[in-house]
């Protein structure tokens, strides 16, 4: 087993500029709430468009700290690597989905008077979309719900891509690795604790939690962190043994693409804090057994880290 310290420069760039460029945007949609952009015949909140902006922080810092400090191109983790990881990328595929669809059940066990059969959140998004007319004759919001659930599950990890790849070529691409010296536990923990706080800006703006808690925004926060450290170790892990980012992207994108699914199925009532999405404390309990599960089978020692594959040499 190889043992390296990490390197600390080349770790406080890329963080400068991960944090820098999306703070910055998360600055710029604070100050632009409201406003909507035309894109063709469609017309979006410019939060949305700029929220998928921000998502592009990580890879960015990727990029630009290996060109700033001469690091080269090598070890990229961009190949599929099919033959060692597609079990991995399968795995999330599949587990992902059900891990999410747990945490909503648990939360609904919990809290039966918060489920809502009739689905009026689902029938308002609709009606605000412009399509509720557009339905076919006969169409209940219960076939609605369960259509786009399963496109989710079959569609999302690959609509979802580019964006998603945007965060993970950054933080499980380049800063996992460079934090593997911690030992795969500690650098979970710290990888949890980063992600997490990169995602303050729009905690603190509503995104996920909304602004009608307790302790806004410092309780969203922590509970951000948390749910971070929980998820970056599932797909940190993943990443590990497939030697690829490829597998995180997935995993990611099937978070971002169904995991508010349940949303639809409660009432207002309902603390997101706690779920049914599953970035809630409930919603997202599932997650949490397999993230410990991993903690305790992974020894505490430094892990050994991956050696770059010839064909990833860019330089």
């Amino acid at each position: 087993m190889t043992e390296r310290m990490i390197d600390g420069r080349r770790v406080a760039i890329f963080l400068l500029i991960a944090f820098g460029f999306t703070w910055t945007v998360d600055l710029v949609i604070w100050r632009t709430a409201g406003q909507t952009i035309a894109l063709g015949a469609t017309t979006l909140p410019l939060a949305t468009v700029l929220l998928v902006l921000s998502m592009f922080g990580p890879a960015l810092a990727h990029l630009l700290t290996r060109a700033l400090t001469g690091e080269g191109w090598q070890g990229m983790w961009l190949r599929p690597r099919l033959n060692e990881g597609w079990r991995y990328g399968l795995l999330l595929w599949l587990l992902t989905p059900l891990l999410i669809g747990v945490g909503a059940a648990l939360y609904f066990a919990l809290f039966p008077h918060h489920l809502d059969p009739s689905l009026s959140t689902l029938q308002q998004q609709l009606v605000a979309l412009g399509i509720d007319d557009a339905l076919p004759a006969g169409t209940s919001l219960q076939a609605v719900l369960a259509i786009q659930l399963v496109q989710g599950i079959l569609l999302a990890p690959v609509l979802n891509a580019i964006p998603i790849l945007g965060e993970e070529f950054g933080w499980r691409a380049y800063l996992q690795p460079k934090l593997l010296p911690l030992g795969e536990r500690r650098m979970y923990l710290v990888m949890g604790l980063i992600w997490g706080l990169w995602h303050a800006p729009i905690i603190a703006l509503g995104h996920n939690f909304g602004t009608d808690y307790a302790g806004h925004p410092w309780v969203g926060m922590l509970v951000m962190i948390w749910f971070c450290f929980i998820v970056g170790t599932f797909l940190g892990w993943a990443t590990l043994r497939a030697e690829s980012v490829w597998p995180a992207v997935i995993g990611h994108g099937m978070i971002n693409g169904v995991g508010g699914a349940a949303i639809f199925a409660a009432d207002p009532a309902a603390n997101p804090l706690l779920g049914p999405a599953v970035a809630g404390l409930i919603g997202s309990v599932a997650f949490a057994v397999v993230a410990l599960l991993i903690i305790a089978r992974t020894a505490p020692s430094s892990a050994p880290i991956p050696r770059p594959h010839a064909e990833e040499a860019m330089a």
